[in-house]
Order: structure tokens, then C-alpha cells, then sequence
């Protein structure tokens, strides 16, 4: 998502972020933290995960949320694409040459840095803001 988009395409492509997770379980504070490079509106973040839930992407309980996969995790070599410029990462804020982008149905959401792609995509466990 590089330009303006409206309150309905960010929460389809919340909702469609939520649904290619790596993991199964994801707890309620790293779930919203992907839903941050969505969008920071804390009534747009609880729209989305109600949606994903009225749509059984996942299944809240507590503060875990539990992920319905079948097998929607973001595919590397063909979801993600890598282009050079001067971007700044929409998760971190830091300055990067590379950007990462997810390329959903919904729209494309990025750019990220190298490591942040991972930490979005749920990829990388380690779950704490840098670069």
C-alpha cells in the first residue's frame, strides 16, 4: 500500500494479511503489530480483526489468536517482490535501498526492509521493531 487508500481497502488488506500468517497462533500484541503497516487507526485495527473473525480467518481467545491456515502463507517467490529506491520501511520507519512488497489480492502492502518482511509475514520469531 504505497499511496492513499480507503478505510474498506485497508481492511480487506488487514484482513488478508491476518489470513497468510506463517504461524497457526500468533498472540493479540504481534497481530496487531502487523496490522500497523496497515494502518495505525486503533477503531480501523479492531474492524479488521473482527472481520478476519466474523470471516474465520482466525478465532479469538484472550489475547492469542489462532489462525486458520490452509496453507495462504505468503508465498516468498511469488508474493514478494524487491525493488530498489529510496524507501523508508512501513513497519520500522528506517531508510532502506531495497524495498519488500506483498503483493495480495487485496492490494500490495509495503515497502519493507529485509528483516522486517519476515517479522510481517510472520516469518522470523523474533517479533521486536528493527531493521
Amino acid at each position: 500500500m504505497n499511496g492513499p487508500a480507503s478505510r474498506e481497502e485497508k481492511l480487506e488488506l488487514g484482513v488478508e494479511l491476518l489470513a497468510h500468517l506463517e504461524h497457526e497462533e500468533l498472540a493479540l500484541p504481534d497481530a496487531i503489530d502487523r496490522i500497523e503497516t496497515v494502518t495505525t487507526s486503533p477503531s480501523l485495527t479492531r474492524d479488521i480483526l473482527d472481520a478476519a473473525e466474523k470471516r474465520g480467518v482466525i478465532e479469538r481467545e484472550g489475547a492469542l489468536l489462532s489462525v486458520r491456515r490452509g496453507g495462504t502463507y505468503v508465498n516468498y517467490e511469488r508474493q514478494v517482490v524487491q525493488r530498489d529506491g529510496e524507501f523508508d520501511c512501513r513497519r520500522c520507519g528506517t531508510a532502506i535501498t531495497t524495498g519488500h512488497f506483498v503483493k495480495l489480492d487485496a492490494g500490495e502492502l509495503g515497502p519493507f526492509g529485509s528483516s522486517c518482511i519476515r517479522k510481517v509475514t510472520g516469518r522470523d520469531g523474533d517479533d521486536s521493531r528493527t531493521e
